[in-house]
C-alpha cells in the first residue's frame, strides 16, 4: 500500500481567495488517496482572535472586531463560491458558536484554557472553507476534526502530545478514511482526555503535520511557505539570503531551537526519530525543489541569522551577598517551568543570573512575584535577540549599527546578541 504524504499549508497560503485558488492548483495534480492536508488559520486570523480575547479580558467591547473577522471570512467565500452555497450558513454558525464561547467568563486564572477554547476557531473556519472549495473544484476531500485525533495533556496553550493515544486515534479513525479519499484537517489544535480544546504552542501547525506523519508512518511531510525553502535568514529582514538545498535533522533542529520561524521547533524530532524526510517548498513557485531535510544531507556551515523580537532581559541578583550557585539556577528554572516560559538565552556571573525570555501576557509579573523575595530583579522589555550560527567577522561586525548592546554570548559556532534601538 502507498505510504501517506502530509502537506501543510500555513496562514499566508490561505490568506485570501486567490491564495485558496492557488492551493487548489498546487493540489490538483498531487491529490490521491493516503494524502493529508493540514491548514492553518487564514492570514492574521489568530492575531485578530488574540486581540478579541485581550479586549474581553479588559472588559472592553469586542463585537466590532468579531464582525470584522466574520466579514473577512465571508468576503473570501463570496469570491470562491456562488451565492447560496452551503459554506455561508456554516460560517454564520461557527461565529454563533464563537460568540457563545466568548460570553463565558475569563480571568487571569483561567486565561490559558479560555485562550485555547477561542483561538482554534481560526483553524476550524479555514479548514471548512478550503475543504468546501476543493470539493467545489471536483477535488473530493474529507474533513477531519484534528481534536478527535491529537490527544494531549491539559497544559493549555503549550499542550504535550499523548503519542500513544494519538497514534491509536490516527490508525483507527484516519487511516481507514485515507484508503478511500484524501483528508483535510487543522494544524495547531488538539484536545485533552476530557475533550477540552488545547493548542500545541503558537505556530504549531508544522508540529501537527509531524505528529500525523509519525502516527501514520508517513512517507514524507511537505510544508508550503511564502519563501523558496529554508534560508539562512528571514528575507523580510535581511538582504542577500542563501537557500539551503538540503539540511540534516540536527542542523535544522538547531535553527528552530534558536527561533528560525520557517519551521516550528518541535517539528524535527518526531520526523528524525522515524526517518521521515521534510520538504520546505514555496507555494509561489511550487515546481521549484525547495529544501529537503533528511538524515544524509550534506550541509554547509554558512552564517545563519535568526532574529527574535519582543524579548525581555531579566537579571536576578542574590540578596544575601552570596555567590550564584547551582541551587539558584534550579530555583529560577523551576519557576520558569511552572509559568511555561522558555529561556532563549542564559548567562551567569558570580552574583547574578541573566535570562532572555519571550513576552507573554501576565508572565513577567508572575515571575517577579515568585522570585522577588530571594533576588534583586531588574528587567528590560522590547528587546531583540539576534542569534548567528557559524558566524564570521564580516557577518557579525555590522549587526550592532544603530543598536545598543545589552548582553552578548559567544561559543565556537554561535553568537547571541541582545540589542535595542538607540
Amino acid at each position: 500500500m502507498t505510504k501517506t504524504q502530509i502537506h501543510k499549508f500555513g496562514g499566508a497560503s490561505v490568506k485570501d481567495a486567490l491564495s485558496v485558488q492557488n492551493l487548489a492548483n498546487i493540489l490538483r495534480n498531487r491529490l490521491r488517496n493516503n494524502f493529508v492536508i493540514v491548514v492553518s488559520a487564514m492570514g492574521k486570523t489568530t492575531n485578530h482572535l488574540e486581540n478579541i480575547i485581550s479586549l474581553k479580558l479588559d472588559r472592553k467591547d469586542y463585537s466590532g472586531n468579531s464582525t470584522i473577522l466574520k466579514d473577512f471570512h465571508l468576503a473570501i467565500c463570496s469570491e470562491l463560491f456562488p451565492e447560496g452555497h452551503v459554506i455561508f450558513p456554516k460560517i454564520e454558525n461557527y461565529f454563533i458558536l464563537l460568540h457563545h464561547e466568548l460570553n463565558k467568563s475569563i480571568s487571569k486564572d483561567n486565561y490559558d484554557e479560555y485562550y485555547d477554547r477561542i483561538i482554534g476557531f481560526g483553524e476550524i473556519l479555514s479548514s471548512r472553507i478550503v475543504m468546501e472549495y476543493l470539493c467545489f473544484q471536483d477535488l473530493l476531500v474529507l474533513w477531519q476534526d484534528a481534536r478527535e485525533l491529537i490527544c494531549t495533556d491539559s497544559d493549555f496553550r503549550f499542550a504535550k502530545v499523548d503519542w500513544e493515544r494519538t497514534r491509536r486515534n490516527c490508525q483507527s479513525q484516519l487511516k481507514p478514511k485515507l484508503e478511500q479519499f484524501p483528508v483535510l484537517t487543522q494544524g495547531f489544535i488538539g484536545a485533552d482526555r476530557a475533550g477540552r480544546p488545547t493548542t500545541l504552542g503558537r505556530e504549531g501547525s508544522d508540529f501537527t503535520a509531524a505528529i500525523l506523519a509519525g502516527s501514520l508512518d508517513a512517507a514524507s511531510v511537505t510544508i508550503w511557505k511564502d519563501v523558496p525553502g529554508v534560508l539562512n535568514a528571514d528575507p523580510k529582514i535581511f538582504s542577500g539570503t542563501t537557500l539551503f538545498v538540503e539540511l540534516d535533522y540536527q542542523q535544522a533542529a538547531q535553527m528552530t531551537y534558536y527561533g528560525a520561524s520557517v519551521i516550528h521547533p518541535k517539528t524535527i524530532k518526531p520526523l528524525a526519530n522515524a526517518g521521515i524526510p521534510l520538504f520546505v517548498k514555496s507555494f509561489l513557485d511550487p515546481e521549484e525543489p525547495g529544501t529537503k531535510i533528511h538524515a544524509r544531507a550534506k550541509t554547509e556551515s554558512i552564517p545563519t541569522f535568526i532574529l527574535k523580537k519582543d524579548q525581555i532581559l531579566v537579571s536576578l541578583k542574590v540578596t544575601d551577598f552570596t555567590f550564584i550557585e547551582e541551587k539558584h539556577i534550579h530555583q529560577v528554572y523551576e519557576q520558569l517551568q511552572a509559568l511555561k516560559l522558555h529561556v532563549n538565552m542564559l548567562q551567569t556571573s558570580a552574583i547574578s543570573i541573566s535570562i532572555v525570555i519571550d513576552y507573554e501576557l501576565f508572565k513577567l509579573e508572575q515571575l517577579l512575584t515568585l522570585l522577588n523575595q530571594d533576588f534583586e530583579i531588574r528587567y528590560n522589555e522590547g528587546l531583540e535577540l539576534l542569534t548567528v550560527l557559524y558566524p564570521n567577522t564580516d557577518s557579525v561586525s555590522k549587526l550592532l549599527d544603530g543598536y545598543e548592546l545589552m548582553l552578548e554570548q559567544s561559543t565556537r559556532n554561535t553568537v547571541q546578541l541582545v540589542r535595542r534601538l538607540k
